[in-house]
């Protein structure tokens, strides 16, 4: 089946076709997968993840214990933050996609992993500007390429815009490994008190010093990456319209919270208020879309701040099922973005409580097989490795 996609066409989604990649995408790029290692780096949940070493039942009441309301429904289960996620790890996750998809992921782009307790405060930790460049070297240690995995085709690094190192920060960045192509801001911040901010900063996107400090990233070729929820989508608008000339790409399809079930204190409580998200949703990525700089990242699809997942084994139950949730969403990226401003990211480990590897690309896959190979092939390939300035060649 290949259906032609016309972008002047209504993009609905048709849940009878069921999407596989075989003799479609030569290799699915992961534009947005995570790593770290709480027994070797400056992990923010390093204690956590001593007490259940030492203690594994323990650790888990500790997790309900100690963290934070927020911090539980960010990532439904310690396993996730507790535990080493690296290649290996990545690798078995990944192992079933073939199998389910029809192809396997063969580059990967690592995002920076929220080291820090606020990425955005850059007085919170005296050491913040190390830890990112210690964040880097631990990244491109990893034995990517090796043994079946993925290429490491990029990174995507933390910075602060605000900072009066920036500029300095990008330059020791760069002088790593040529292998930086973004810079990413982790802005975060919803008024419910109860779900998790990932800056303690109002407004930090579109903050008068971090729109004159992106500057210094655009002058470097960098993509500017941003993740944000939804209703601060407008937010991105300022940035994309300061910088036409850079390629802004939104994070985690701009995280509708609440949207799928109950988060927080009050966020999607009700049918109606559920409903009250989507339509605010739907209305700012029309205006976002509108903005030809920016790109939408196909991640965090099962991300349990959505709302679904309160069971600490994840209540998605299949791929049939997450098509059917993400399906209405995604036709309505697919009608304003087109066929080049979407990419898929997979956000492992964190979506891992509540589906697949299989799960996730097999759901996304059936989805895109409405508007036909063309654009399937763009979303899992050719679009992550335009943006991201990434050679075609999985062995070069």
């Amino acid at each position: 089946m290949n259906r032609l996609f016309d972008p002047k066409a209504d993009a609905i989604w048709d849940a009878e076709y069921v999407g596989s990649l075989e003799n479609v995408v030569p290799g699915i790029v992961d534009a947005h997968m995570l790593q770290w290692n709480p027994r070797q780096t400056p992990w923010r949940a390093k204690g956590l993840a001593r007490v259940r070493r030492l203690t594994p039942r323990l650790g888990d009441r500790a997790f309900t214990l100690l963290v934070s309301q927020s911090d539980r429904e960010y990532v439904l289960t310690p396993s996730v933050i507790a535990r080493a996620y690296e290649t290996e790890q990545y690798v078995k996750d990944i192992s079933d996609v073939p199998a389910v998809a029809g192809a396997r992921i063969d580059t990967v782009i690592l995002a920076d992993s929220h080291w820090r307790a606020y990425a955005g405060d850059i007085d919170a930790i005296p050491d913040v500007e190390d830890e990112e460049l210690s964040e880097t070297r631990y990244a491109i240690s990893l034995p990517f390429g090796r043994n079946g995995a993925p290429r490491l085709g990029g990174l995507i690094v933390h910075g602060d815009p605000r900072s009066p190192n920036f500029a300095t920060q990008l330059d020791a960045q760069l002088d790593i490994t040529p292998l930086v192509r973004a810079v990413r801001v982790l802005a975060a911040r919803h008024p419910d008190p109860r779900i998790r901010d990932s800056t303690p900063v109002e407004g930090l996107v579109a903050s008068a010093a971090a729109l004159r400090g992106y500057g210094e990233a655009v002058r470097r070729g960098l993509v500017l990456e941003v993740f944000v929820y939804s209703h601060q989508l407008y937010d991105v608008i300022s940035l994309a319209r300061e910088y036409p000339q850079a390629t802004i790409v939104v994070d985690h399809i701009g995280a509708p919270v609440g949207a799928f079930g109950p988060m927080g204190a009050r966020t999607g409580n009700t049918a109606a208020a559920r409903a009250d998200i989507m339509r605010l949703w739907r209305e700012r990525v029309v205006s976002l879309a509108a903005q030809p700089n920016v790109v939408m990242k196909l991640s965090g699809l099962a991300l349990p701040a959505l709302g679904y997942g309160h069971d600490t084994r994840g209540n998605i139950g299949s791929r049939e099922t997450l098509a059917q949730m993400i399906g209405p969403l995604v036709g309505h990226m697919v009608s304003h973005f087109g066929s080049e401003r979407l990419v898929f990211g997979s956000n492992y480990p964190l979506d891992r409580p509540n589906a697949t590897m299989g799960m996730l690309v097999g759901a996304l896959a059936d989805v895109l097989a409405t508007w036909g190979d063309d654009l399937t092939r763009r979303v899992f390939r050719d679009n992550a490795l335009r943006v991201y300035s990434i050679d075609d060649d999985p062995s070069a």
